[in-house]
């Protein structure tokens, strides 16, 4: 693992992606994106997928020079088309579109169809959080793990976020996939060598396995067996039945370079100063947290964490100290930049102290 300067990172991730024709305020969401994602500690959303975005673009199944458009409005509930462009920019907008309705009517929910990945789901509800309100957002995912009791690679992890403000640096955030670990982590593990735990997933065999390559041509375990099952399933209903947009086997990962998503999400925004005062609910919260944080800790325990917690420390630490970074993420991403006469050297991104 090497230690890597965010800033440095960024502009080289930013710069690959204004290579491939992005708009410069594109290509910097998309970088702070992946970047955000190595800050906070999930390597696995992180700038590991730069090129997996890139090798979408150059095969046009990601389009960066169109607009997400609203195609239904009552106000507070609005459905939007992203015309497979990038996910992140059709989140960003349907965010900030959702805070100002909810500004409005207290509550607003935006469909999204025809999307595409968009990193990790806690970049966005973080941001809803940030302005007072409750932020919820749900996505649906290529199939990654069977129906439960069934052996067929037929269902997403379709992650879900939520996230709330709070007294303190960091708001409340959840953002889990619903299968044992996040995809992304498999191909983590890939990218680093190492072993997976035998309780994450199944190879084409149906087998419990070790080895990562064979996690990602097999299938992934739910999370709480049935439970994870169902509660994907409801996200799939939400982000791709509800929308229009693709469902189970129709949709697309990021890693897969030559089709179009298909993805869907639901978001929702809630003002909270709409049913409640706003610092009686972050008291609240603070209250709420503050148990939980001096409550006994279990043998081995030197602190509880509330969710978000963690990763506002290792944004901390990040920034002060460096990130860490797969080396074959490294190299994968100086290799890609030099192919389109971006030059950069592994010295310029280390971090120095």
């Amino acid at each position: 693992m090497k230690r890597i300067n965010h800033l440095a990172l960024h502009q080289l991730v930013s710069r690959i992606y204004g290579a491939l024709g992005l708009s410069e305020d594109k290509a910097a969401l998309l970088s702070d994106s992946l970047v955000m994602a190595d800050l906070w500690g999930h390597a696995s959303h992180g700038t590991l997928r730069t090129t997996w975005y890139a090798e979408r673009i150059l095969n046009h199944v990601m389009t960066i020079d169109t607009d997400p458009e609203i195609i239904m409005d009552t106000g507070a509930l609005l459905a939007m088309d992203g015309h497979n462009g990038i996910g992140q920019f059709i989140t960003r907008e349907a965010a900030q579109l959702a805070i100002a309705r909810a500004r409005q009517h207290g509550i607003a929910c935006v469909s999204i169809r025809r999307s595409g990945h968009f990193g990790t789901a806690m970049y966005f509800t973080k941001m809803i959080a940030e302005q007072n309100m409750i932020g919820f957002l749900a996505t649906n995912a290529s199939p990654s793990m069977a129906a439960f009791g069934g052996r067929e690679k037929l269902v997403g992890n379709n992650p879900q976020s939520w996230a709330a403000p709070t007294p303190f640096s960091a708001p409340f955030i959840v953002d889990i996939a619903h299968t044992a670990v996040a995809r992304g982590k498999i191909y983590l593990a890939k990218e680093k060598h190492e072993a997976i735990p035998g309780h994450w997933a199944l190879s084409p065999e149906g087998q419990p396995t070790t080895d990562p390559a064979e996690a990602i041509l097999g299938t992934l375990l739910p999370m709480a067996g049935h439970k994870g099952f169902a509660l994907s399933g409801m996200m799939d209903v939400l982000s791709g039945v509800l929308s229009g947009s693709g469902f189970g086997q129709s949709v697309q990962g990021p890693y897969v370079p030559d089709q179009p998503s298909g993805a869907g999400h639901f978001l929702l925004a809630i003002d909270i100063a709409k049913l409640r005062d706003i610092d009686a609910f972050k008291a609240d919260m603070g209250a709420m947290i503050s148990v939980w944080k001096d409550s006994q800790r279990a043998d081995g325990v030197s602190e509880i964490f509330y969710p978000g917690e963690k990763e506002e420390r290792h944004h901390i630490s990040g920034i002060t100290h460096g990130l860490e970074l797969a080396e074959d993420t490294l190299d994968r991403l100086l290799s890609f930049a030099g192919q389109h006469g971006i030059k950069a050297s592994p010295d310029a991104l280390l971090f120095k102290r």
